[in-house]
């Protein structure tokens, strides 16, 4: 079974503000789904969270490589465009797309199989996993509001980020945390993510110590990206005095980057997104790297169905999981595939059991978000 084809789509119309100072529009493509096609007629379907500019030029880069590699290899073949891209890629956006690649050569080894991903990567150690629904800050009143609609969803965990937390003062800070605590009640769990990765973060260490010690009073669950994605020495300091636990590395790529990370204990719990990291292949040996050093992984999504199916199949084959991320509301999640996400009685979600990711998108919900599609055969 070989490669014949990888169709590159844009995703637009219902993206979500990512708290970026700039704000996004609606209109604007920030995530990028990918297909590849075979000879068999399976195929598979991947994302990216990068744009589809950016995603079809890597494609270009990698096609003459990829184009009639066994469909049913996705360590070799990812690590293969990897390799062979070293000099124009070593991360960045040619990583993003060879993380979509990836994913979609699982879900068709899923396929081709009649195997859940999860049980190729290794087995299944639960069926079922918590999502935290992820969410901006506001103002105190549209916060509380916002929050009141996600309980109302079914969420038993919520993470709130980026603006305005950590862009005004400690007082303000205090008091969205105190109202998101006060309107959701101790039996939702609240994590917060300060954003750190936003350009200029001015906000070192000390601010980051104190503000965990305030989040402490709150039973926040972990405190996100408090420091610039590079200071890893501030973050090994941090970690070692924080009450709250420490999480971080959603924005870097490829394993090595997240080696030192891990042997220097430089977070409680490691984020990798295999939408930007590799895909599943990299997350999967970075599970077992944070296992060895008695680290938690919580995989990054703030992404697509396909993304959202990865991270389940991936948190079904490793052995300590305990949550997925969940951006809600998201039409590219919600809307997107032929049968919905539901969570239970219990906050959890069903891991899909069926071949490859386990999910399938609406081909007439896609054309509905579709916008620049560009196929390499």
């Amino acid at each position: 079974m070989r490669i014949a084809e990888v169709e590159v789509i844009s995703l637009t119309g219902a993206t979500v503000d990512g708290g970026w100072p700039q704000g996004h529009e609606p209109q604007e493509n920030l995530h990028t789904l990918v297909q590849v096609r075979t000879d068999s007629g399976i195929h598979g379907w991947g994302g990216c969270f990068t744009s589809g500019t950016l995603v079809e030029g890597a494609v270009e880069l990698l096609w003459p490589i990829l184009k009639g590699q066994s469909a049913v290899e996705p360590e070799r073949v990812s690590e293969t465009l990897r390799q062979a891209s070293f000099w124009q890629g070593r991360g960045g956006a040619v990583e993003h797309a060879i993380s979509g690649l990836d994913i979609a050569l699982w879900d068709i080894m899923g396929k081709a199989c009649e195997q859940p991903v999860s049980r190729l990567l290794g087995g299944n150690y639960r069926d079922r996993i918590k999502p935290y629904g992820s969410i901006l800050f506001d103002e105190p009143e549209p916060l509380s509001r916002t929050l009141e609609s996600v309980v109302a969803r079914g969420f038993k965990a919520i993470k709130m980020g980026w603006r305005p937390f950590g862009r005004r003062d400690r007082q303000f800070d205090e008091r969205i945390v105190r109202t998101a605590r006060k309107t959701v009640g101790d039996g939702v769990e609240l994590m917060v993510d300060a954003g750190g990765s936003e350009q200029f973060w001015p906000h070192g260490t000390n601010w980051a110590r104190e503000t965990a010690r305030m989040l402490a009073d709150f039973n926040i669950t972990w405190f996100e990206e408090p420091l610039p994605p590079d200071d890893i020495e501030g973050y090994i300091e941090l970690t070692r005095v924080s009450p709250v636990p420490i999480a971080g590395c959603e924005v870097l790529t490829r394993r090595q980057s997240f080696m030192p990370w891990i042997e220097r204990r430089a977070v409680d719990i490691l984020q990798p997104d295999c939408t930007k990291n590799g895909g599943l292949s990299e997350s999967r040996r970075l599970a077992w790297m944070c296992f060895d050093h008695n680290i938690t992984l919580v995989p990054h999504g703030w992404n697509t169905a396909m993304g959202l199916a990865a991270d389940l199949q991936f948190s079904a084959a490793i052995p300590r999981a305990r949550y997925v991320e969940y951006l809600t509301p998201c039409a590219y999640i919600d809307d997107l595939t032929t049968e919905p996400f539901v969570i239970d009685d219990e906050g959890n979600l069903k891991i899909p059991s069926s071949p490859g990711l386990g999910v399938d998108i609406d081909l007439d919900k896609l054309r509905r978000y579709s916008g620049r599609r560009t196929v390499f055969r």
